[in-house]
Order: structure tokens, then sequence, then C-alpha cells
């Protein structure tokens, strides 16, 4: 459905996308101005003309910015994570907020699988061996064989559903948490011990008040000795600085994280000269086709504001 002309804007956070081609198209369709911002500042400051508010991972709508859209018919996150939105003062504005889960799950889903892998094979320590002019060693004596790998599950949604598949898959013994949900072929177990008698913990859930910091000093204190931490979902979710404090001190084996609270990692930050641990920056998403999918699947989500229809994927 093509709306006449309106004034107005779709506004646009700042992005890392090759192109806007999709969202330029959508503006004109409706009659719209696309209005790309480059950074927080003008973002905010575009706020009050826009119909459409579109958000990336580098930029937040606050409760501020909800009090100046006068004109939104609804914000649309790129992606599924939705922490850099005041989702309750969305509420009180009456505006509605659609995020895109589907577009990458299984990119992102491999990715902490393959991450899992590479800890518990002690990858991490082979390459720094040979790196830093030694060999063998020690490394992997203590390796668990996958088929008495136990690995914790902490969320059961898309993705963490594929994840505890794939470690069944290969012989791992797994149990998972998720409050809301459960698999009828893997064992619930409550979330103390999915946190304190796994080999691995694989995190998949939300940042929210109540998960922030849900892998605390006194969590990673209380975990298995040689244990391992795989978190590609939110950076909040870790204490980062106990956990380089607990890879230091050799309690924990390894961690792979894709995210981390403040994005791009601080040049000083904890984590750089931490042992044994693997890290990415936040591309577990990434694939041939996974931004394509997820720019249609925001654009399809603002096209159904813009048109009256019905949203999906509300908040």
């Amino acid at each position: 459905m093509t709306k006449t002309p309106t004034s107005g804007s779709i506004l646009v956070a700042p992005h890392q996308f090759p192109h806007l081609d999709r969202e330029q198209a959508l503006a004109k369709e409706f009659g719209l101005d696309l209005v790309a911002a480059t950074d927080q500042s003008s973002f905010s400051s575009a706020m009050p003309a826009a119909q459409i508010v579109m958000v990336t991972p580098y930029a937040k709508v606050t409760a501020d910015d909800f009090a100046s859209l006068h004109a939104c018919k609804a914000v649309v996150r790129y992606g599924m994570g939705y922490d850099n939105i005041d989702v309750t003062a969305a509420a009180a504005a009456d505006i509605p907020v659609s995020i895109v889960p589907d577009a990458s799950t299984d990119e992102v889903a491999s990715h902490a699988f393959a991450m899992g892998l590479a800890l518990s094979r002690r990858l991490p320590q082979g390459h720094a061996a040979i790196r830093d002019g030694g060999w063998a060693g020690r490394i992997a004596y203590d390796a668990p064989k996958l088929t008495d790998l136990v690995v914790g599950i902490v969320g059961l949604g898309r993705i963490g559903r594929i994840v505890a598949a794939s470690w069944s898959a290969v012989g791992a013994r797994v149990h998972a948490y998720d409050p809301y949900t459960s698999l009828p072929d893997i064992p619930a177990a409550e979330l103390t011990r999915v946190l304190e008698e796994s080999d691995v913990v694989s995190l998949h859930l939300p940042l929210t008040d109540e998960t922030h910091h849900l892998v605390s000093s006194d969590v990673l204190q209380r975990m298995r000795p040689g244990a391992a931490v795989v978190n590609v979902s939110r950076g909040g979710l870790v204490d980062e600085q106990a956990l380089a404090d607990a890879l230091h001190s050799g309690h924990l084996s390894g961690a792979a994280l894709d995210v981390f609270a403040h994005e791009p990692l601080p040049a000083d930050h904890a984590l750089r000269d931490a042992p044994n641990l693997i890290l990415t920056p936040h591309i577990a998403w990434r694939s041939t086709t996974s931004l394509g999918a997820l720019q249609d699947g925001a654009v399809s989500r603002a096209r159904r504001a813009l048109a009256g229809e019905p949203l999906i994927d509300l908040v």
C-alpha cells in the first residue's frame, strides 16, 4: 500500500550498512524524507519530524527522545536486542517498538557453538603456545571428551534452542534454564545449577535490569573449575572485570565473547590481555545473506506501521 505524500521523515540511527537503498525506496513510496543520523546528537535532534525511527546498536532512544516524537508511528530496531531503547518511555508515549528477531538466527547460533567447541578443545591455549615460541606442554590434558562435556544453555529462544541441539548432536550432555519455556528433549534445570555445574555456559538471553551482570564475580567464583563462558547476546550480562580476573587466576579455562558492555572495546579494557580468550567484534550475526535480511525485515515492519497495518514482533 502506497500513501500519498506527507510531511515528515524516516530517521535512521548511525549505522554501518553499505547503503540505505531499501530505506530510501520506502521513504519515496510514502513521500517522506530519509534522514540518516551520523551520531547520537544528530539522531536525537531529528526526532520531532520522524514518522518512523529505525534504530541500530549505535544509538539510543531515551525517555527524552520519546517525549519529542510527536509524529512517530513506530520505532523499529534492526535486530532483536532492544536494551538501547527505553521501552517504558515508549509505552508511556504509546509508540510501538518492533524488533527483527529472525534475520541471523542460524549465524549467531553457529558462532556460539563454534566458540564453545574451540574453548572445549583448548584452541586459545594451543594458539598462544605456538605464538609465544613454545609447544604443547600440558595443554588439553584437562579437556573433557565431548561426550563427557556438560553444557549449560541459559535462554531457550530461537538461538539458544539451536545451540542446545548442536551440542546434543555431538554427544554433549546439555541442560538448560529458561523461566518461560522448555524443550522436551533438553533437561530443564535451575539457573544456579546451569551456571555452577556446567563445563561450558552459553548465554542466550536479553539484557534487562534482572539479567545485568548475571555472570557476576560471585557466580564466576562458584562456577566449576575449568569451566568456560560463551556470550553472543549482550555484553552487560557478564561482569567483564570479574571475568578477566577469573581467566588470569586460572579458575576458568577460557571465555569467548562477541559482545561487550561498551563497543568498540576500549583500548585499555581488562579483557584485552586476559589469557585463553576468544574475542570477536560483534560479528556473530554476519553472513553473506544476513545484512540484506536484516534491512529487509526492518523496512517491512516500517512499511506496516506507515500503512496502518498491524505490527509484528512487538516488544
